[in-house]
């Protein structure tokens, strides 16, 4: 073989094992890729656990509704555990408690004499002997709904002086077919108080009334309701504006796929709800232009809350006692362990009398010992950032709001907490939790279940509220007068 054929042969082999040398290492470039690919999966898999671990309670401490502010249905391994400590009395009704019993009526609509016709010992006839009454029982029950239907006919009659006269329509009596208050009270009743949706109202008055209303009908009654309320939903605003206290809350809810809230103001005799589509401090300006200058205003730490202009303020304690559990399963601090029992303690004091003069040597030990816990430095207490950082994030928010952690020691009226306004506000949450979401109909929700919460506070029946709303008469146009012809 001559010498530029060996070379030549030498060079195809060369250029066939470079080409080897290049797949390979394309192979090995496609491993790498895939195997980093598959690393950063395992990484986030890893952190996808650690998190449903921490929620669950099996790694760390995860927040829960016994130490954070989020909803009971949110936690996820549930067990029902209340912030109140364990009692020595025993569970149950409480001796001297007053139970409920179903009691005969002394007016019963009908009776029904039960005499017997034949004697069970001789068999002789009884009739014609007199009878003695031995024993009643009654049966309560509702008869089948029907609808009734009134029709109203109106005639003229032509004077003597040539006038024709025409009778009018009862008051109300607008349209030539129209659902009465009844069933228009029902249909408030049952949407807004009872939360139950369109659909499912719709088969409750088919199936038991034997009425087709209609979804759109339905809808109607609820916002001519919520237009007659408005006079008495204004009164509530003024109400509210110039009571001595006003707990303030606010919740989030879905609105055709987007966001809203709804806003409470509220104390033991007014609720007053609004709809907005902010969480911002303007809602609070749009309510309430003046603030509350009468009132010790008692709401949780949302900045737009405590922004409220108002005589004084309460921070929830209710809250607090939540977010130091958390501080003290997490980072477990003599300092969060102190402060929760000293809050527990005002709260103590609290229930022992409506309120104490500022002199009063308890209160005075209250609040000097929050001025003690409040006023260590992080050296004092061996802190470091590193070490206790949510702690200190809770102290330095404590420090700023010492001015509103003990005014309920000082006012009768107002309470150390703000459960009243979670009350007034929880249907919203309900509501959502069985609809989805407000399509339509939320501010005049808010407004309906304002007069509603008012009507419950008062002891008053809640269909007997609706009923009142629904009867207001509604503005009608001047009538024509008619002229014989």
């Amino acid at each position: 073989m001559t010498k530029t054929a060996i070379i030549s042969e030498l060079r195809i082999k060369l250029e066939q094992a470079l080409s080897v040398i290049a797949e390979q290492s394309a192979m090995l470039a496609a491993q790498s890729e895939l195997i980093a690919s598959q690393n950063a999966t395992i990484v986030s898999q890893g952190e996808a656990i650690s998190r449903l671990e921490t929620l669950l309670g099996l790694k760390g401490v995860g927040k829960t509704s016994s130490n954070s502010h989020i909803p009971p249905s949110s936690d996820l391994a549930r067990k029902n555990q209340s912030l109140r400590p364990k009692s020595d009395r025993p569970a149950g009704g409480q001796p001297g408690h007053k139970g409920i019993t179903l009691k005969m009526s002394d007016t019963p609509d009908s009776t029904v004499d039960l005499h017997p016709s034949f004697c069970n010992c001789c068999g002789l006839s009884l009739s014609g002997l007199p009878a003695v009454p031995v024993g009643r029982r009654q049966l309560i029950d509702i008869p089948p709904i029907s609808p009734v239907v009134t029709e109203y006919r109106n005639f003229s009659v032509t004077c003597t002086c040539g006038h024709r006269q025409k009778a009018d329509f009862p008051e109300g009596i607008a349209n030539h077919v129209q659902y009465g208050e009844n069933i228009q009270s029902m249909v408030v009743y049952n949407s807004v108080y009872q939360l139950i949706p369109f659909l499912r109202l719709q088969y409750f008055f088919e199936q038991v009334a034997s009425l087709h209303i209609g979804k759109g009908t339905m809808e109607n009654m609820i916002r001519r309701s919520a237009d007659k309320a408005q006079g008495a939903y204004g009164t509530l605003r003024k109400a509210v504006e110039a009571s001595r206290f006003v707990g303030s809350d606010e919740t989030g809810a879905k609105l055709g796929g987007g966001k809203m809230w709804f806003w409470v103001w509220q104390n033991e005799a007014v609720t007053y709800i609004s709809a907005a589509t902010s969480r911002s401090k303007q809602v609070i300006a749009d309510n309430f232009p003046a603030g509350f200058p009468n009132a010790i205003i008692c709401s949780d730490r949302l900045a737009a809350q405590l922004s409220t202009s108002s005589k004084g303020m309460q921070i929830c304690l209710a809250h607090l006692l939540r977010d130091l559990n958390y501080l003290i399963e997490t980072e477990k601090t003599a300092w969060a362990t102190d402060f929760k029992a000293l809050l527990k303690d005002a709260m103590g004091l609290k229930r022992d009398r409506t309120h104490y003069p500022q002199n009063d040597p308890r209160a005075m030990a209250i609040e000097a010992g929050a001025d003690k816990l409040l006023s260590q430095s992080l050296s004092e207490l061996g802190w470091t950032v590193g070490n206790q950082p949510k702690t200190i994030t809770f102290r330095n928010s404590m420090a700023k709001l010492r001015h509103a952690l003990f005014t309920f020691l000082y006012h009768a009226d107002v309470p150390f907490d703000n459960n009243g306004s979670e009350r007034a506000i929880r249907s919203i949450k309900v509501k959502t939790k069985i609809s989805g979401q407000f399509k339509s109909l939320h501010g005049e929700f808010a407004v309906l279940r304002s007069v509603i919460g008012t009507a419950v506070k008062n002891g008053k029946p809640v269909y007997d509220a609706i009923r009142a709303i629904v009867a207001i008469p509604k503005p009608e146009s001047v009538p024509c007068v008619i002229k014989s012809g």
